[in-house]
């Protein structure tokens, strides 16, 4: 079961819906998010997708590297770590945590585990099962491969029939707690938005959670934009060392 122990009390949390977005913005509003969490003062989920297929990598990555690793173009820095995700049929999200929320004093095995159960119970609501990974396995290193797909695991990720479909990444700083994740549907006949109403029942049954949707004020939307435009689509950041 998914752990509550931070949860004995109802709490308020913000929920977003921005759909498909241009990969630099998807990554510009997330650290637009980062940056107003204390003052936002609640933690929030945010849905995302892609308006084109793209491949998303850690903010420590080499460039060239990572060019050679995957075919998908384009391809984005986050401003989290990880290595290389592949966003042509995935489903996105990210959750933003202020500084004095719970979740932002969990070591990050800690969080990245919490992350993964929520993802479990949704999917078992779905009538999926699912597990999270307790070691990991690389047949070499964990990495994804051409087409995309999950190769290896490592622990905490989640699992369905042995095979990873959801990892995440993370940015913690005084700021506050920024988790970025992907998951890979196991069953073409599940629809993501079943999925994000499921992460949304989850979060209400066994984190007591209180939903209320959020729209981005237009400073930070702008904020947004200017990121999208001015660092995250600048190939002088792509592609810095």
């Amino acid at each position: 079961m998914l752990d509550v122990r931070c949860s004995a009390w109802a709490q308020s949390w913000f929920l977003l819906d921005t759909g498909p977005c241009p990969p630099a913005f998807n990554m510009a509003l997330d650290e637009t998010l980062l940056e107003a969490a204390s003052r936002l003062d609640k933690p929030v989920l945010r849905f995302y997708g892609w308006t084109e297929p793209a491949a998303t990598f850690g903010y420590f990555q080499k460039y060239a590297e990572v060019e050679r690793a995957t075919r998908l173009r384009l391809l984005v820095r986050r401003p989290t770590g990880g290595g290389i995700v592949p966003h042509d049929a995935d489903w996105t999200y990210s959750l933003i945590f202020p500084p004095g929320h719970e979740w932002f004093a969990l070591k990050a095995e800690e969080s990245y585990r919490r992350t993964h159960e929520w993802i479990r119970s949704a999917f078992a609501k779905l009538d999926v099962t699912t597990e999270v990974a307790s070691v990991r396995h690389s047949p070499g290193a964990t990495r994804h491969s051409a087409k995309g797909c999950f190769v290896g695991h490592e622990k905490n990720d989640l699992l369905w029939r042995g095979k990873k479909i959801a990892g995440a990444a993370q940015r913690r700083n005084r700021l506050g707690l920024l988790i970025q994740g992907s998951v890979q549907s196991p069953l073409t006949s599940l629809a993501r938005a079943d999925w994000q109403r499921a992460m949304q029942d989850a979060g209400r049954m066994e984190m007591r959670i209180e939903w209320s949707e959020f729209t981005p004020a237009p400073a930070l939307q702008e904020h947004a934009e200017f990121l999208a435009r001015e660092k995250y689509s600048q190939l002088e950041f792509v592609t810095r060392r």
